[in-house]
């Protein structure tokens, strides 16, 4: 009777554990192990034998572990839709994520201890590889502290400014080789070594010449991007798309050349869309001696107005930097062109592309007024030079050409049209009572400078019509003939 009262005391304080452990709250949705335990101690509470006991495990998740680095740097260096909407993150785009991975190595801290396995082999030669402390590395936190430093800035890309494009280190105006070939042939790998327009953007670069077809290639062609921009457009499906758009022009240096706008995912796909477009686009303008165009035009398109004047040989091209690009492109080397309103690329590509294809030739003027074309030249004394008379050689007389009939070159070719250009006033000085007397101080001086230049084109230095018999008439002439 002992024996059983002493088993049921036993069995009813067990109970009671149970009950008491069990009413515990719940831990994370679940009940503690150490109920568990329990259960399982209860069912084999006859059975003598050792049992290990879980102990509760203490929640680990915090702050510290629960975001990752890369969701840190986001925080960090870019700002939601909301926040720009509002005006935030204005300097959120100057600020680089570093990679504080970078330098360290798993087994090497601060305290420099030797693990077998893990940042030293097990075994070295015959013997074992005990663990150890080592001297502490003095130098190791400055060299991460220097790594660290050198993260996070933008480095600016160095080149010589005799292969730039249009202006800084953009890729305006900068090449970047031939493309692939298309079908049997070598793949050709350039690098880009040529400055664009303004800094790294690709307004003015070269991305080279058509990618072939067939047998077919475009031997002497080159492509510039004039305008290269990322645009976005929202879809059912898909939701946000941003794409590259690229609007280049293709030209080989004479007279041939037409542009093209493209569209694709990448920037490559872009690039090689838009040229290959713009080599089936190709226009044939005639030019001038070779060097400029036929005559003065006016253009518009959309609210872009654009006025080109023809200009002399060596005269350069003076003109908006994209024109300017078009003009080598095409092969055109002297010419002025000023762009009013709006100064769209896209739309000076198209007012521009428009006036050249609009032009008359000489011929054409010839045989629309059956008369012959003369050409007057300020550097031949205005000596009449024919350039092109009717080819069904029928040439009206005087008689027949109407009085009110215009006869101007320039009236003709711009439609009777004619520019209105802000008149020059003259400078506040030249009323002053001491410009007068300059005037008159000067006088007999007022064409030297135009005289100099005069003699240095005709002789190659400046020097007197009488220095052929007397030496001493030259500038400087005792420095030449070694008597100084």
């Amino acid at each position: 009777m002992a024996g059983a009262g002493a088993t049921r005391i036993a069995k009813l304080t067990l109970n009671l554990r149970l009950f008491s452990i069990s009413s515990l709250p719940l831990c994370n949705g679940a009940r503690c192990t150490s109920t568990l335990a329990l259960v399982n101690k209860r069912k084999e509470l006859c059975q003598p034998s050792l049992h290990l006991i879980q102990q509760p495990v203490r929640n680990t998740n915090s702050f510290f572990n629960r975001t990752s680095a890369e969701q840190l740097w986001k925080g960090v260096t870019s700002v939601s839709n909301a926040g720009k909407k509002k005006g935030r993150g204005k300097g959120v785009g100057k600020a680089m994520s570093k990679n504080l991975n970078r330098g360290q190595i798993i087994g090497v801290g601060e305290e420099n201890i030797v693990w077998p396995g893990l940042n030293a082999p097990v075994i070295q030669g015959r013997e074992l590889v005990q663990q150890k402390r080592l001297p502490k590395d003095e130098e190791r936190q400055a060299a991460l502290v220097r790594l660290r430093d050198t993260m996070g800035k933008f480095r600016h890309l160095k080149i010589d400014p005799l292969e730039r494009g249009w202006s800084g280190t953009r890729m305006g105006g900068r090449s970047v080789g031939p493309p692939d070939t298309i079908g049997e042939g070598n793949v050709c790998v350039c690098v880009c070594v040529e400055r664009g327009w303004s800094g790294t953007r690709m307004g003015g670069r070269s991305v080279g010449p058509p990618d072939t077809i067939g047998e077919d290639t475009f031997e002497g062609f080159d492509t510039r991007v004039l305008e290269f921009k990322f645009v976005t457009c929202m879809t059912a499906v898909f939701g946000r798309r941003r794409r590259v758009s690229i609007f280049v022009v293709t030209g080989n240096g004479n007279g041939l050349g037409g542009f093209a706008l493209a569209k694709a995912t990448t920037v490559q796909g872009a690039t090689r869309r838009a040229k290959n477009k713009a080599a089936q686009n190709l226009l044939q303008f005639p030019l001038y001696n070779d060097h400029t165009v036929l005559h003065d035009f006016f253009s518009h398109f959309g609210k872009t107005k654009l006025y080109v004047k023809k200009m002399p040989e060596g005269y350069g091209l003076v003109c908006h930097r994209v024109i300017q690009t078009i003009c080598r492109v095409i092969g055109i080397k002297d010419i002025y062109a000023k762009v009013e309103g709006s100064i769209c690329v896209q739309n000076m590509t198209k007012a521009f592309i428009m006036g050249l294809t609009q032009q008359k030739t000489h011929q054409q003027l010839a045989d629309e007024k059956h008369l012959h074309l003369v050409e007057f030249r300020e550097e031949n004394l205005n000596f009449p030079k024919v350039v092109a008379s009717p080819q069904d050689d029928v040439v009206r007389t005087l008689g027949q050409i109407p009085k009110d009939e215009e006869l101007d070159f320039d009236r003709v070719v711009l439609d009777g049209k004619v520019r209105l250009q802000r008149k020059k006033f003259p400078r506040f000085y030249t009323k002053l009572p001491g410009y007068q007397i300059y005037l008159k101080k000067y006088a007999k001086t007022r064409n030297q400078e135009k005289v100099k230049i005069d003699i240095m084109a005709r002789e190659g230095e400046v020097r007197s019509f009488f220095a052929d018999q007397h030496p001493e008439c030259k500038l400087k002439w005792g420095k030449y003939e070694g008597n100084v």
